[in-house]
């Protein structure tokens, strides 16, 4: 990216560290500015049921609260809800919470809706979406216990209380979808986009 051109800069508005990482591990030149948003509050305002909805929903508006800040610049937002049946998770505020959502997962497939939008002030250049299918082991209430004391805080960082990157990855018998989408991040059509604008590698 070059530095006297305000057009070519591109921001990331998430402090995710899993998604950061995807993009630099692609070696892509990006700036984090989070979005300070109420996830919640527009989550409920909306009334949206569809889970998948909501990230794309999430996905635009953290782009445009940044886009809005930083016109010049292209905003990539990203979102991932959790949903199991017609209930949609969100990140747990403790062990407790972490420990009844993994209890009402367990034997059971639950799907992650990851959404990605870029946006150039207000408007809105590109969205997609990508689902994966998680299905976790029947775990005893001793093992939900055991994985809660190895994973530590980590069980409140990501919705569902894993992160398939780490310990996560001991909770699941079979997994049908993206690696990415799964980390949160549909990279593969992101970096299509990315470098018809010549703002990634390999183009």
């Amino acid at each position: 990216m070059a530095d006297h051109d305000p057009s070519s800069r591109l921001i990331l508005a998430s402090q995710s560290v899993a998604r950061q990482a995807l993009l630099r591990r692609a070696k892509v030149e990006f700036e984090a500015v989070p979005a300070a948003l109420d996830e919640r509050g527009i989550e409920q305002s909306s009334r949206l049921a569809d889970a998948s909805a909501v990230a794309a929903l999430l996905a635009k508006e953290k782009a445009l609260r940044v886009g809005r800040v930083h016109p010049c610049a292209y905003v990539i937002g990203a979102d991932q809800t959790l949903a199991l049946g017609s209930r949609i998770f969100a990140k747990a505020e403790d062990r407790a919470q972490a420990r009844e959502q993994l209890k009402s997962m367990r034997g059971r497939t639950h799907e992650l809706h990851s959404a990605v939008a870029v946006v150039k002030g207000d408007k809105i250049l590109f969205e997609s979406l990508s689902t994966a299918r998680m299905t976790m082991r029947a775990l005893s209430d001793a093992q939900i216990e055991a994985y809660l004391d190895l994973a530590g805080d980590a069980v409140t960082a990501s919705v569902g209380g894993y992160q398939l990157e780490g310990a996560g990855v001991h909770l699941f018998e079979a997994i049908e979808g993206d690696y990415f989408t799964i980390l949160g991040l549909p990279l593969l059509p992101l970096l299509g986009f990315l470098r018809g604008l010549g703002l990634a590698p390999l183009r």
